[in-house]
């Protein structure tokens, strides 16, 4: 007989497993607290309990378990040892009489302190707790890991990196998780203890300081003797060099840590952060797994097998599997499931949709899994392989509601406690109670009796809020149906970030749904796609077991490279062979014959300069750039022949050769199966007769024609009207779109004057993702790294008139401060037409500053359209505009002219031509021209590309629905904002709020916010003339940072458009915040400061007078240095000022800002300095009842000639101020570090000539208090 093998895959909630033992296939789904509850049945007494459900139980099954009776609030009243199960009977005999008698009715638990995957093995086996498992081959995938990681319930870690480090990984990259909110939370760090040790490497690898054994020993056992157990190893580049974190390593171990976990084997690629994370994840998780892996393997039979699936999909043995891997554990498997049916299917391609209780999974395969190696996981960052998977915040138990503007699916769920509303517990209206009430789920497939009167009543509840705020009735029906087409437009919006995003077309797809809930909406979801074809296996419930099962033993081995592709092409070669060795040494260790092991070779290039790299296959090795050329054009849109490549690193998937024996499916001969029964159902709002059936009872070839219902026991499909089921031979249904489904009827949707709030939903997020699939293109398509990599741009929508209808926010100083500039061109071009673009980047017609140029393209609807109905507009922020200084952000600028070359209007396309070459002449002619004419037109050319997604994406959206309902629904979004920050403004308090602070040089800053009811009037009056410098700013980043403090009120999603701004009268004078435009830019003031430090401040005074936050550090830090060969630019972070709801968050950028940081490892490489220190600024915050953030500690040192610039605030006399009675957080303060050891102190304002082995350093402010220090 051969051995029982097993496929389990433990969730969250239950655990799936698949047994295969002869060619016997069982399956069971228990739950992974390993725990089964139970009800009283009539006839029970206190020595024995009976249950009806356990009649279906094997026999003996339950023998040795712990039998606990609870009260009815799930309190344990007493417990005994089950001594017999007697199946037929469903009767569990106790050791001894319970002291309380159960009542019938009542609950009970059965519990063996075992894990779930053993409580399922014995279920299927047939064998009691204390009967012994036989020997078997397990297959495993477990979400213990992310469970772990995300309730931070892993091993205490301490963490060793080099001296000036330790709060590297705290501070990360600078940016904060969410734009809006004002008490920032970052993610709460897994390391327990930092020890920092004299050691460095240059960014080549070479030693500039040996590491001190001694002094290393000594901290160690230091930690050691406080507890810690598991260590974490993260060296300054030992990625390059790992002989340093090797002989930590040593110490560490010879100490007795338990788990050593170093950098160079869990990340073997640059980026500290990033790498660093990876090790942290490892030390953190490796016991946890460690510890359930041994005790599952324990209670195996001698000579089992136990492989656990990695969040790659691949196979490894159990003492193999480490924390980095398993993060993607469970999910993989439902890749490598839908992968293998979509396959067994005969489609080549396939598109996972994987629907849960929280969330829906979505994923893309082609015939190869799509894996990603650098990801973020519950807010820690990850470097491994592992499965590109979008995640949606739409599941069944998604929350559905009214907010008073428009009906909401999601984020928020709830939870398996209280559940849906259906469940009878007091829950909320939830997706599952949508499809209950129209039909498309039936009650009768739940083990317990559904509530329907609850699920009544909260539609109605919502109806009420409905008619109370609109004046609109609605059914209880037409609720839900537009409660489903939102949570149907939501999925379909993942679906395309995973492949329209990505360049790749759905439509060329079948989607393979899965899970609970995904056969309720794949139809529907298919259609909003243009997806023709579905494939729903018979196991579509449990499809992450079967996955696990299909899944092969995978190990990679990677090397970081990092140097020019033609030094690097010769030693690929040589490099692929060690690398393959390696894998397969790995394979083979896990018993796999050499011989049936295939090996896949990537090489990560990109262009040099970047950080985007793409992976394509290493051979052959002689056309590897041409190859990367065409690879770059066909993701991005564009390559660039005569730029240098970088080869980032050589990567080889070693994997056993597959020898499953799944069978291909064919069709079967035709027949009409008879339906089991029939339900009223309603599809689009009408209700339909339709039939059901259960699909155990279908036979290969049967075909249904929707509308059917579909039912099993873990599952429903639902088959839409157009849409045809056909049986396969693997039991599949492959259902396909039999007719075109009847497209919205234009004229049949009522453009009214009262907003529909299911159409205002999907239609402002069909706006907003418009936005941000325009940010996408620009993103793909630029070629500069700060839209790449620091995202500084925008996109966004407007009306013909110039409103703001959807804005994707990146960088908040771009908020709102378009629309001026698109009015502007407006005014200037009134014989504008079709084929039309504009590029500006003027300050004072609504820009920022120069270096922020905006492409403006007209969107004309209709061929005899007369005026633009829409405009589409994108901002980004070039490196390098012209001006007195390299980077365009000059410190001493003292007119507009000193800042760079001013783009005033040029009109760039007229009726579809381009003007280059006029562009190209404004660029090169200007007093201070642009030092890279080749990259401003190509990022030009980006942003103009950019404006043409929306513009077709806005033209396909009117076909759709009508231009009427467009523009009216556009009106509808924009007085839904209003609405939202009426709401916000009534629920502060009615006067005058005055707030005044000082720029440094004593400027004033002065606002007063008049509120009355709902509205309010914000005056600047009082604040300071035009400065002879350059922090003046003007009326657009002033709209911005009102429009950012304003979004910043509510704690809610709103759309970002110009509705937000109308309950708002903005009164600005003639001062620094509103200087006068004089014609010729030498004659206007200059602004450079005004966008990144002035707009800081703005925001500040706003808070202030409102009371909601104390001050943040009031800066961007902005640093450049370079010579006539290259100039860098970065913002640094600092401390977040204290709110009435907590602390002010340490190192992190706030307000105006929120670009990253460039890694340490990068920085170095790059360029010609290195990183001292980068730390956190202890006790630089602000005291009080709520203490002010910390800002940080930055030095830097130069390694040959070059000029460094400043240009920064809060560094006198005014600190960050702190509120209701906190403190100030410390001012910040600039040093230039001379080689010879001397000291100069350097102002906000300065620029300055370094010489080898200068060095400057940058404290940056902290954030105010709030409230008085108890």
């Amino acid at each position: 007989m051969k051995r029982p093998e097993f496929w389990i895959d433990v969730g969250g909630t239950f655990t799936d497993c698949l047994m295969r033992c002869d060619g016997d296939t069982r399956r069971i789904k228990v739950l992974s607290s390993g725990k089964l509850q139970g009800t009283i049945a009539a006839g029970s007494t206190p020595g024995a309990i009976l249950d009806d459900a356990r009649r279906r139980d094997p026999p003996h099954v339950w023998r040795g378990y712990r039998l606990r009776l609870l009260d009815e609030q799930g309190a344990s009243l007493d417990q005994r040892q089950v001594v017999q199960f007697d199946a037929a009977a469903g009767s569990l005999t106790l050791d001894r009489p319970l002291d309380v008698s159960p009542a019938v009715g009542s609950l009970y638990v059965l519990e063996g302190d075992e894990e779930a995957p053993l409580v399922a093995m014995r279920r299927l086996l047939g064998l009691a707790r204390d009967d012994a498992l036989p020997a078997v081959d397990v297959r495993l995938g477990t979400t213990r890991g992310t469970n772990a990681l995300l309730t931070r319930t892993g091993a205490d870690v301490g963490l060793v990196t080099t001296a000036g480090f330790g709060d590297i990984l705290e501070i990360g990259y600078q940016n904060r998780p969410h734009l809006f909110q004002l008490n920032i939370q970052k993610s709460s760090s897994l390391v327990n203890r930092v020890v920092e040790i004299n050691e460095r490497l240059a960014a080549d690898g070479a030693v500039l300081q040996p590491l001190d054994e001694a002094e290393t020993e000594a901290k160690l056992r230091e930690l050691f003797g406080g507890g810690i157990r598991s260590l974490a190893i993260a060296l300054l580049h030992g990625y390059r060099n790992p002989a340093h974190e090797r002989q930590v390593a040593a110490i560490a171990r010879r100490i007795g840590f338990a788990e050593v976990s170093v950098s160079h084997e869990a990340a073997p690629l640059i980026k500290l952060v990033a790498r660093g994370d990876t090790t942290v994840v490892d030390a953190y998780l490796n016991p946890v797994l460690r510890d359930y892996v041994a005790s599952i393997q324990a209670a195996l039979g001698a000579g089992s097998r136990l492989s656990l699936l990695t969040s790659a999909g691949g196979l490894i043995a159990a003492d193999k599997f480490s924390g980095k891997d398993s993060i993607l554990s469970g999910p993989a498997g439902g890749v490598v499931g839908y992968a293998a049916v979509a396959r067994q299917a005969g489609f080549a391609k396939a598109i996972g949709f994987d629907m849960g209780g929280t969330s829906t999974d979505v994923s893309r395969f082609d015939g190869a899994f799509e894996r990603q190696f650098e990801t973020e996981k519950a807010g820690v960052r990850i470097v491994t392989p592992m499965m590109a998977i979008e995640t949606v915040a739409a599941g069944g138990g998604s929350i559905c509601d009214f907010d008073g503007v428009k009906l909401t699916v999601g984020p928020a769920s709830a939870g398996a406690d209280p559940g849906p509303a259906c469940y009878g517990c007091g829950g909320p209206l939830t997706v599952t109670d949508v499809n209950l009430t129209l039909g498309k789920l039936q009650g009768a497939q739940f083990p317990f009796q559904l509530d329907r009167a609850a699920v009544e009543r909260r539609l109605r509840e919502i109806a009420a809020k409905v008619a109370d705020a609109t004046g609109q009735q609605r059914t209880p029906q037409e609720l839900a149906s537009g409660f489903l087409q939102i949570a149907n437009a939501n999925i379909a919006k993942a679906i395309r970030t995973i492949s329209v995003a990505k360049g790749y077309d759905p439509r060329a797809y079948a989607l393979v749904p899965f899970g609970g809930a995904a056969g309720q909406h794949a139809c529907a979801v298919a259609e909003l796609l243009g997806i023709e074809t579905l494939v729903s296996h018979p196991d579509a419930g449990i499809l992450s077991a079967v996955g696990i099962g299909a899944a092969v033993t995978t190990h990679y081995a990677t090397r970081g490279i990092y140097r020019p592709l033609d030094q690097s092409e010769q030693t690929l070669d040589a490099i692929f062979a060690e690398l393959q060795t390696e894998a397969i040494a790995q394979v083979a260790a896990e018993g796999v014959n050499e011989t049936q092991v295939d090996c896949r070779e990537e090489v990560e290039l990109r262009y040099r300069g970047l950080e985007a790299s793409l992976s394509i296959a290493a051979r052959p090795l002689d056309d590897l750039a041409e190859r990367y050329h065409q690879a770059h054009e066909r993701r991005y849109g564009y390559c660039r022949r005569q730029q240098p490549i970088e080869t980032v690193a050589a990567r080889v998937e070693a994997t056993a050769q597959d020898r499953s024996d799944m069978q291909a499916s064919s069709r079967g001969a035709y027949s009409k199966p008879q339906p089991s029964g029939q339900v009223n159902v309603l599809f689009a709002g009408n209700e339909t007769a339709t039939p059901t059936y259960q699909r155990e009872q279908l036979q290969t070839g049967d075909v249904i024609d929707g509308p059917a219902l579909i039912a099993e026991k873990l599952a429903t499909t639902v088959i839409d009207p157009g849409w045809t089921a056909e049986v396969w031979s693997g039991g599949e249904l492959v259902v396909r779109r039999s007719e075109v489904a009847a497209s919205v009827e234009v004229d049949t949707i009522d453009a009214a004057e009262v907003a529909d709030p299911v159409l205002l939903e999907i239609i402002n997020n069909q706006f907003a993702a418009i936005a941000e699939q325009m940010g996408v293109a620009l993103q793909n398509t630029s070629v500069s790294v700060n839209v790449k990599e620091r995202l500084d741009f925008s996109c966004a929508i407007f009306t013909g008139d110039g409103d703001l209808i959807a804005n994707a926010p990146h960088i908040p100083v771009h908020l709102g401060a378009m629309g001026e500039t698109v009015k502007a061109t407006i005014a200037a071009n009134p014989q504008m037409r079709p084929g039309d673009a504009f590029v500006t980047n003027n300050p004072y017609r609504g820009g920022s500053h120069l270096p922020d140029v905006t492409v403006i393209t007209p969107v004309y609807i209709g061929d005899n359209a007369e005026r633009p109905q829409f405009f589409a507009a994108s901002r980004a922020h070039h490196a390098e505009i012209g001006g007195i200084a390299a980077g365009s952000m000059p410190s001493g600028s003292k007119t507009l002219a000193d800042e760079g070359v001013l783009i005033d209007n040029f009109s760039l396309m007229h009726g579809g031509v381009a003007d280059w070459e006029g562009l190209e002449t404004i660029l090169r002619n200007a007093k201070y021209p642009s030092r890279n004419v080749a990259d401003n037109l190509a990022d030009i050319n980006a942003q103009l590309a950019a404006n043409q997604h929306g513009r077709i994406d806005l033209e396909a959206m009117v076909a759709g629905y009508g231009l009427n309902v467009v523009e009216q629904y556009a009106r509808h979004i924009q007085q839904a904002a209003a609405t939202k920050t009426r709401a916000a403004l009534a629920r502060l308090p009615d006067g005058t709020h005055r707030f005044e602070d000082h720029l440094d040089d004593g400027s004033p800053l002065v606002v007063q916010i008049e509120i009355v009811g709902d509205a309010a009037v914000i005056d600047f009056a009082g604040t300071g003339p035009v400065l002879p410098g350059n922090l003046n700013a003007n009326r657009a980043i002033v709209t911005a940072a009102v429009m950012y403090c304003l979004r910043s009120l509510l704690d809610e999603e709103i759309p970002l458009n110009q509705g937000v701004l109308e309950p708002v009268e903005i009164r600005l004078p003639q001062c620094f915040l509103n200087p006068p435009f004089l014609g010729e830019p030498d004659r206007c003031a200059a602004v450079a400061g005004g966008n990144v430090e002035t707009s800081q401040r703005v925001v500040d005074v706003l808070l202030g007078a409102l009371q909601l936050a104390a001050a943040s550090q009031g800066t961007m830090n902005n640093f450049t240095f370079g010579d006539a060969t290259f100039g860098y630019y970065e913002t640094i972070c600092g401390g977040a000022g204290a709110t009435p709801q907590g602390a002010g968050a340490s190192a992190v950028h706030t307000h105006m800002t929120n670009t990253r940081m460039t890694d340490v490892e990068v920085f170095e490489l790059r360029f010609p300095a290195r990183v001292r220190r980068f730390a956190i600024r202890r006790g630089s915050g602000g005291a009080g009842l709520h203490r002010g953030g910390d800002g940080v500690d930055r030095e830097i040192e130069f390694l040959r000639p070059m000029t460094g610039s400043l240009l920064t605030q809060r560094r006198g006399p005014y600190p960050p101020y702190g509120l209701a009675g906190g403190e100030p957080g410390k001012l910040g303060e600039n040093h230039l570090l001379r080689a010879d050891g001397s000291v100069i102190d350097l102002p906000a304002i300065a620029s300055f000539e370094l010489q080898p082995g200068d060095a400057i350093r940058i404290q940056t402010p902290g954030g105010g208090g709030w409230g008085t220090a108890k």
